[in-house]
């Protein structure tokens, strides 16, 4: 079976432009789905947060209208409940090492953006992972972390790469584009990936070599069971 490493924002807010803080952390069903799914399939997850700090939840994405009702969201809180023991002792994300693990998946939620997205040991794990052809899943905000991937001339190993990842329009619709300091879509594009865009809100998935992103929470599933075909 293989071990798969979680690594997860430790920001509990956002920086605004105005300077105020957007409360936030992870996306709880972008981690409780693939979670979910991955044990399920008999594989082992760890937990990585920048300093090893525990993660918090963006409150946000435990209410059932994020989460298609009353029972989506009961569903998701009982994955967090079962996946509590790894979600509060996680490892500090400048103590992995690669080759420990078969897959690397990172999940989303506005944290990434805040503490991920300049992050010089995620950045190193992220560009390692991407060399070593292992799977590598990045979930809606999560591709933030990407930018913590460019050296000081701005180039990326990734530049070049198919992905996905929030569009400007559902951050738009989601009432924080005018808020933000940048949007994901923008850098993304500046750092030189072929960034790919579907419908709002609609799953939404690019595959390019061993990288699998979703554009979305809605996309995180079916990430995940793309995932599980490679391992």
């Amino acid at each position: 079976m293989a071990h798969i490493l979680f690594v997860l924002t430790g920001a509990d807010h956002w920086t605004l432009a105005d300077g105020t803080a957007h409360p936030t952390g992870y996306w709880a069903e972008e981690f409780a789905a693939p979670y979910e799914a991955f044990t399920r399939a008999g594989h082992t997850v760890t937990v990585a947060t920048p300093g090893g700090v525990v993660p918090t939840v963006d409150k946000a994405s435990l209410a059932p209208d994020v989460n298609g009702g009353p029972d989506g969201a009961a569903a998701v809180a009982d994955a967090l409940s079962a996946a509590e023991p790894a979600l509060r002792h996680p490892v500090s994300l400048d103590e992995v090492s690669l080759s420990d693990y078969d897959a690397v998946f990172y999940p989303g939620g506005h944290g990434p953006m805040e503490d991920l997205a300049v992050d010089p040991a995620s950045g190193a794990l992220l560009s390692a992972a991407l060399v070593s052809g292992k799977p590598l899943g990045v979930v809606c905000h999560g591709p933030a972390a990407l930018l913590a991937t460019a050296d000081p001339a701005g180039h990326s190993p990734f530049a070049g790469y198919r992905l996905t990842g929030f569009s400007n329009a559902e951050e738009t619709q989601a009432g924080l584009a005018d808020k933000a300091k940048w949007l994901l879509q923008d850098r993304l594009v500046a750092l030189g990936v072929d960034y790919r865009e579907g419908e709002p809100w609609a799953p939404h998935i690019e595959i390019d070599r061993n990288l699998y992103t979703g554009q979305n929470p809605a996309s995180s599933a079916d990430l995940a069971a793309k995932m599980l075909a490679a391992l």
